[in-house]
């Protein structure tokens, strides 16, 4: 069932309370939306395929439903390409008290090639992605590293969720552009 039939998952109270707070336009909490209910999906998989695996759910979410928040100072990026809101996102984050754990999203979900890149990052940069059907091998594979079991056997599971999250993506793109 489509997240449109069943309901968004609704985004952390503190996330939501936060970019009421800065104002932030209606374009980027639909896009903050899909990607924090897409990130919800992965992590609901997780937990039933990968139970072993260690993953912070709620920097997740949060980090989900905040990655883009720089984008209230740099509008022109809501329509148009740019990474000032990334840097910008995270100190905007680090103001309003968040904790660097949950803040460091803003600025990884772009530079998931980068050292010290953990799970979570992974996970939040692919919902970015996946929300629009959009399939990034180099990333998928770097998530694929980071979980247990045959490496194949890892691909062709993460294939599966991810060709079933896409099969939505033409809501979520309508959403975010309602």
């Amino acid at each position: 069932m489509s997240s449109l039939k069943r309901g968004m998952v609704p985004l952390p109270d503190r996330a939501a309370a936060l970019l009421a707070s800065v104002d932030a336009p209606s374009r980027l909490t639909a896009h903050l939306r899909v990607v924090h209910d897409v990130a919800c999906h992965l992590l609901d998989w997780l937990e039933v395929r990968y139970p072993a695996v260690a993953v912070d759910r709620e920097a997740v979410q949060f980090g989900a439903a905040t990655h883009d928040i720089g984008k209230v100072l740099y509008p022109a990026e809501l329509s148009g390409p740019g990474s000032q809101h990334e840097p910008a996102g995270y100190e905007l984050l680090i103001e309003h008290g968040v904790a660097e754990r949950l803040a460091r999203f803003a600025r990884t979900h772009a530079a998931w090639t980068e050292p010290g890149i953990e799970l979570e990052d992974l996970l939040v940069s692919l919902a970015d992605k996946i929300w629009k059907a959009k399939r990034v091998p180099d990333l998928e594979n770097l998530v694929v590293q980071r979980l247990q079991g045959e490496p194949w056997e890892v691909f062709m599971a993460l294939d599966e969720v991810l060709d079933r999250i896409a099969t939505d993506a033409d809501w979520r793109i309508a959403y975010q552009s309602s």
